[in-house]
């Protein structure tokens, strides 16, 4: 048996794929698996999309990297566009999700003690949910709300509060003299797809507002179409001040963004953050890519279409399989199923049959198909999961 040169920092399924193409994986062996997993919500447009293909090759053949030393053409457009899109005023570019949230963090801290004008506090605390995710950083982990990611990397970092997810009064309690930033994502993905109320979010805008404090949405799975809006906070009719995306972003070349407003962004000065990739030509041509497609008129539509075709079977097989699907959650593309069994038995099962799926907290499924899916490929990840979940339950029955 050949030891593998890889740390073992991941638990992996037994299954190497050499080729995808659309909503489809084929392993090396040539069998197709139906994609819903979409590499944990980042392959948006599926796999080897041809318009993404032809702005990677392009860009490829005439600059790969310059450092943010320079101006760098497709991050100034891409910029751009992200402001034009949404509330934000400006836009810094990284690598990932937790370094977009790690953007964010700091980004609160600096409004509050080194402010492009106005008095300075010493203000650094950052209320965020209870079982949270935003990174694997030192700072992202003390952010997110779970113990499990944080056992053997103490101390922990400070300046993190933790309440429940959806609970105003409770995050209204946390506001103290040394709070900067309310922290929140508008679905809890690792979490277990658990779905923030729009009051809940219009709460949070509010409280940050009469405390002067800054909010900021983690929308690095929730964005980028996922929800069928360009971002979920979008269902809600309110804004924050700081927003996180990644993930779809790059429709699964690394990058990540930071988009903030005016106001927010402003204590940023020369050398205060930075990043030697971020932004680069490559990721940019291809981000640039993604939202060409993204922006398309009647785009959205078919994702808001789909998802409620998929929500749909979904509901009326949870109905016939109730002792293997509990509940279904979430909102768009953004879909978990809460597991009567354990939810890893649910995965491989499905993984047997040929669709991928992923796993979650609170035993969940997640369900994130790429937002090309058609609903002859909804048909088909439905029929997979009701002859799994027949399974599942025969030998639930037999144990």
């Amino acid at each position: 048996m050949t030891i593998s040169a890889v740390m073992p920092t991941y638990g992996r399924y037994n299954v190497r794929f050499e080729r995808g193409e659309g909503a489809w994986l084929v392993d090396g062996a040539g069998r197709r698996y139906l994609d819903f997993g979409a590499g944990v919500a980042v392959t948006a447009l599926g796999h080897c999309h041809p318009h993404m293909v032809a702005a990677l090759v392009e860009q490829a053949g005439k600059v790969w990297h310059t450092s943010n030393l320079y101006h760098i053409p497709g991050q100034e457009r891409l910029a751009a566009r992200l402001v034009a899109a949404t509330f934000a005023d400006s836009v810094f570019f990284c690598n990932s999700g937790a370094e977009a949230n790690e953007a964010a963090v700091k980004m609160a801290r600096r409004f509050h003690q080194y402010p492009a004008s106005g008095p300075k506090s010493d203000r650094f605390q950052v209320i965020s949910a209870v079982n949270a995710f935003h990174g694997r950083t030192l700072a992202t982990l003390a952010a997110g709300g779970q113990d499990k990611h944080r056992v053997g990397f103490a101390p922990q970092v400070e300046g993190f509060i933790h309440v429940p997810f959806g609970d105003l009064a409770a995050a209204e309690l946390a506001i103290g003299p040394h709070t900067a930033a309310l922290m929140v994502e508008p679905i809890q993905g690792e979490g277990g797809i658990l779905v923030a109320d729009p009051a809940y979010l219009q709460g949070l805008r509010r409280l940050a507002d009469e405390h002067g404090i800054l909010l900021i949405f983690d929308e690095v799975q929730t964005g980028m179409g996922r929800t069928g809006a360009l971002f979920a906070h979008e269902w809600s009719g309110i804004t924050p001040d700081i927003m996180s995306v990644a993930k779809g972003l790059g429709g699964g070349f690394p990058i990540g963004a930071c988009l903030a407003t005016e106001r927010a962004a402003s204590c940023l000065t020369a050398g205060s953050h930075g990043s030697t990739f971020g932004g680069g030509p490559l990721a940019t041509a291809v981000a640039n890519a993604v939202l060409d497609v993204i922006l398309e008129p009647g785009f959205l539509d078919h994702v808001q279409e789909v998802a409620a075709y998929l929500r749909q079977g979904l509901d009326q097989l949870a109905r016939r399989n109730a002792s293997v699907i509990a509940e279904v959650r979430g909102h768009g593309l953004m879909l978990g199923l809460k597991a009567s069994v354990p939810n890893g038995d649910v995965v491989n099962a499905l993984i047997e049959r040929g669709l991928l799926s992923v796993p979650a907290g609170d035993n969940v499924v997640r369900l994130l198909p790429p937002l090309i899916i058609t609903k002859a490929e909804v048909d088909a990840a439905l029929a997979i999961l009701e002859d799994a979940s027949a399974a599942l339950a025969l030998a639930a029955s037999a144990a």
